[in-house]
Parts: C-alpha cells; sequence; structure tokens
C-alpha cells in the first residue's frame, strides 16, 4: 500500500506543529523520518493515525485519499502504530490484548478467544516473534512486549505500519532484533515508517530519510549519509559528534555508597543493596534501559526519596537523612531529568531561575530584599558563557526551547563551588548542538576533579562520557565496567547478564579505571 501525506499542516493554538508536510511512503519500503524532539514527526504521524485531525492538507493511500475520525478508521484502512509508550493491558494475555478493540464472538456471544490464539500463532510463526498466546504481558520482557504491539497491527491487516521512537526502552540486542523484524515486514511489502532520531539506527536501516526541522521538511538525505551530514540536516549547521575528553585526573575517594536501598512510593524496592565508590576528576555513567532505580538512585542521593537505607558519604559528610537544601548547599549540583516538572519555573525569568537553589544567598539577598541589579548581572554573564539564547534574562524560561532551558538548568547547578555534579538524562529532548555544549561542560566539570554522575537511557551517550559504567537492571548494579566495553556486552548487562568476567571497574583502588574481578 502507498501512503502519500500532501501538505499536511496542524497548528496547536500560535504553534505550528507542521507546516505543509509533503511525504511519500512506497510498499516495501523502510522510510526513516529523522528530527530531533520537537521536529514534529510524532504530530505528524498522530495526524496519520487518526489521534489529531490536519488544519489543512490530504491523506492518501494507493491514491485515494482518506478521512480518519479516530484510531479505529485508520486501523480499518491498513494503518497500524507502534507508539513509543506501549498501549498494552499488563493483567491480559498476549491473546487478550491482540483481541482488544476488536474482539470477535462466537455462538452465544462468547469471545473467541480461540481464534486469537491462532492468530498470534500465525503471525509469530511468519515473522519469527516466538510469542505465546496465553502468556501475561506484564511477565514479558519490554523487547518482547513490543512485538505485541506489532502482532496486534499486523493482526488487523496493517500494509503501513509506523514506529515512533521504538528503540527508547530497549537494549541494543533488542534494538537488533526489531531492526530485523523491520526488514521482514519490509520483504513482506508492508510500507514501515520508522520515527526516531538516532542517527546509528537511520543509517542501519532506511531505504530513504526524510528530515524535519521545526515542523518543516527540510530535504530527504541518502542513507549512505554520514552521521554528520544527518546532523547537520537536522540543526542547520555543522555540528561536532565526538567527545574529546583526556584521561582522567583522578583524586582522593569523593563519594561513597553502601549498601543503598529505596522504596518507592508505591512500596516496591525500586533500589536494592546497591555500593560504589568514586574518585574526583571521573565520569561514572549510569546505564540501562528506563525504569531498572536508576531514577530512584541519583533521587536518594539527593535527599528526595524519603524511605532509603544505607550510607552515602560525601567526603566524608552523610548525605543520608539530610535536607535536599542542605544537600545542596554541601556542594551538589543537580540536573533533574524532567527540567520543566523539577528542573525549572516556567513562569519565572530566566535570571529568577538562576537563583532558584540560592534564594538565601547574600550575593541576591540583602536584608530580605532582592538586590535585582546584582542578579541581573550575575544571569547574563550566565546567559553568555553558557549560550542561553534569548531575548534577554527577564524572558520567562517556558518560553525558551528545550536546548536552552537546559543551559538555564546548566547554568545554575555549575556556577556554584561543587563537590559532585550529578545529571540525570541530561540531553533529552534537545538538539544535537545543544548536546554538544552539555556533553563538553560535563567534560570540564569532571576536568576540574569534580565527580560526575551522568545517568542516561542513550547508550553512545553512556560509551562517550563515561570513564566507568555502572549498569543497572532491576534495582540493582549488574556490574561496573570501564568505559572500552563492548556495545554487546553492555547490551547484555543491561537485560540482567553479569559481564562474562565480572569486572568491576573501581577508581578508589585501580588508577587505569581497569577493576578487579570481583
Amino acid at each position: 500500500m502507498k501512503l502519500e501525506l500532501r501538505g499536511i499542516t496542524k497548528r496547536f493554538g500560535a504553534l505550528t506543529a507542521n507546516d505543509h508536510i509533503d511525504l511519500t511512503v512506497e510498499p516495501g519500503e523502510i522510510h526513516c523520518l529523522l528530527g530531533e524532539n520537537g521536529a514534529g514527526k510524532s504530530t505528524l504521524m498522530n495526524v496519520l493515525y487518526g489521534l489529531y485531525a490536519a488544519d489543512e492538507g490530504d491523506i492518501l493511500l494507493d491514491g485515494v485519499p482518506q478521512h480518519f475520525d479516530g484510531p479505529g478508521d485508520a486501523m480499518n484502512a491498513g494503518i497500524g502504530m507502534v507508539h513509543q509508550h506501549f498501549m498494552l493491558i499488563p493483567v491480559f494475555t498476549v491473546a487478550e490484548n491482540v483481541m482488544l478493540g476488536h474482539e470477535e464472538t462466537r455462538f452465544g456471544g462468547r469471545l473467541d478467544l480461540a481464534g486469537a490464539r491462532a492468530r498470534v500463532r500465525e503471525l509469530s510463526d511468519r515473522f519469527g516473534f516466538d510469542l505465546d498466546p496465553d502468556a501475561l504481558v506484564e511477565d514479558l520482557p519490554v523487547g518482547v512486549q513490543q512485538r505485541v504491539e506489532i502482532v496486534k497491527a499486523l493482526s488487523r491487516n496493517a500494509r503501513v505500519l509506523v514506529f515512533d521512537e521504538p528503540t527508547a526502552v530497549l537494549t541494543p540486542q533488542e534494538t537488533d532484533e526489531l531492526i530485523a523484524i523491520m526488514r521482514d515486514l519490509r520483504t513482506d511489502g508492508t510500507a514501515v515508517v520508522f520515527i526516531t532520531h538516532k542517527l546509528r539506527e537511520v543509517r542501519e536501516v532506511a531505504d530513504r530519510i526524510t528530515i524535519m526541522r521545526a515542523g518543516r521538511v527540510v530535504g530527504e538525505a541518502d542513507p549512505a549519509a554520514s552521521n554528520a551530514e544527518l546532523a547537520a540536516l537536522m540543526v542547520g549547521r555543522a555540528v561536532e559528534l565526538t567527545v574529546h575528553k583526556d584521561p582522567p585526573r583522578l583524586t582522593d575517594d569523593a563519594l561513597i555508597v553502601e549498601n543503598l536501598s529505596v522504596v518507592d512510593a508505591r512500596g516496591q524496592i525500586a533500589v536494592s543493596d546497591v555500593s560504589f565508590r568514586m574518585r574526583g576528576g571521573e565520569v561514572l555513567a549510569i546505564a540501562g534501559v528506563q525504569g531498572n532505580g536508576q531514577t530512584e538512585l541519583v533521587e536518594a542521593i539527593l535527599g528526595l526519596q524519603p524511605l532509603v537505607t544505607g550510607r552515602v558519604l560525601l567526603d566524608g559528610m552523610p548525605l543520608l537523612g539530610q535536607s535536599v537544601r542542605r544537600i545542596l548547599d554541601s556542594g551538589v549540583g543537580f540536573v533533574p531529568e524532567d527540567r520543566k516538572e523539577d528542573g525549572l519555573v516556567g513562569a519565572y525569568t530566566i535570571a529568577e531561575n538562576l537563583m532558584l537553589d540560592r534564594s538565601f544567598d547574600r550575593a541576591f539577598v540583602r536584608a530580605g530584599t532582592l538586590q535585582r541589579n546584582r542578579l541581573n548581572d550575575f544571569a547574563a554573564a550566565r546567559s553568555q558563557e553558557f549560550d542561553v539564547r534569548s531575548q534577554g534574562v527577564d524572558t520567562p524560561v517556558g518560553r525558551l526551547s528545550g536546548g536552552n532551558q537546559q543551559k538555564v538548568v546548566l547554568a545554575r547547578e555549575l556556577s556554584r563551588d561543587l563537590r559532585l555534579f550529578v545529571a540525570a538524562q541530561p540531553t533529552r529532548g534537545i538538539d544535537v548542538g545543544s548536546i554538544e555544549f552539555v556533553h563538553q561542560r560535563i567534560v570540564d566539570t569532571r576536568d576540574s576533579g569534580i565527580p560526575v554522575i551522568v545517568v542516561s537511557t542513550e547508550l553512545d551517550e553512556v560509551v562517550a562520557l563515561a570513564d566507568r559504567i555502572a549498569v543497572m537492571y532491576r534495582g540493582r548494579i549488574v556490574g561496573v565496567v570501564p568505559a572500552d566495553t563492548p556495545r554487546e556486552v553492555l547490551g547484555l548487562m543491561m537485560a540482567g547478564e553479569a559481564p562474562p568476567t565480572a569486572p568491576i571497574a573501581d577508581a578508589s583502588t585501580s588508577p587505569d579505571l581497569e577493576g578487579e574481578i570481583a
């Protein structure tokens, strides 16, 4: 089935998310839609899938105009979509999820579960999915759950299949398996639209590449194009993609974490008996698929988790049991994973956001009165230093792009005297150019002798920044390994397997970071 989008325009108030988009996807083709977060890729696909109504433009399938009032119409027309966040019912079986919304009944109104099981087995055998129709979805690994989503779409005879950032929650091995599945679908004649911002995956699987930037199509690229060429098209300028850093200059033990456990708000153990040490002047990257305890671990160090046991020492000072303000005042800088919810106040100005955790600092407040001129001078200097692009320091931070918002958070946290810097998902949702800047500031902080913890689900980022890598799985650290550990080994660790020789790269005892055998 041939898909054509002609002049698709979608507005949200004053924001034009899609601006007269043209796109053609041929049967038996993997067409990659490449662009940074916020480029309008997912909005365009949500229009195609009937979740949004276009303000202008047409959707054609095999030359026939389509009018979708909802996803049901799109599915009936042969369009399927595998969302980044799965649309599955955890307590239902695979077969029950596949038939949900398209239930077939037998005599007496009974659900035809036998027919759903047979359909799952047929598609599973056809594409090598190895799915058990009677398995509960909640018991399946994430990569297998994604296969259930694909079977759901194929069971409704989808001839155009959209994958929206499908690798965001997958290990490297699961990503490779998904790419193989997409190739099988292409061979079967399915038109595949692959939405992503990961250059390596695009170059590996694409037949054609369309680049989007700021809601518009800015060009097409050959799959043989280099990462640098693709990045330049995405951003609009040349970008340095390689993180340059010298070998670490290590100092004494700075951070000691011993037997740390966290019970989350649901009463579940989110972090279980985690221990590690850090020396000044190194980056420890914490890798893993999202949801394996990384967030709770760093929040425990920052005093943001109430139910914590164990011990955390920073230069000999206990952190557990201290207030968040006391921990920040002791020299801990923190970039939270959700800057809009936890890192910034959107209605406040750039200047006001830059003093959020320094509201009692005598540099800005005297006798209870804000020293506005001093704050503005400070904000102007930090904006210049961190390349925050705005109309001035009185601009509400909510009006800035994601990259500039993240620079405001970095400017605030790195303008203090630090003894530890923690950055959670530091480049999530920002453009390639801003990523380049953020990475350099992290390396500069490490080179100044400060220990840096980076939490990231982007394996390329982990490998680029880390001196050592700690991999978490289900609340535990599977292993701590050197930064040059092969991606394949890291992927297995992210799935819960210990590294082949179980190395523990411990900077506190091994200056070359090669580690000991546990």
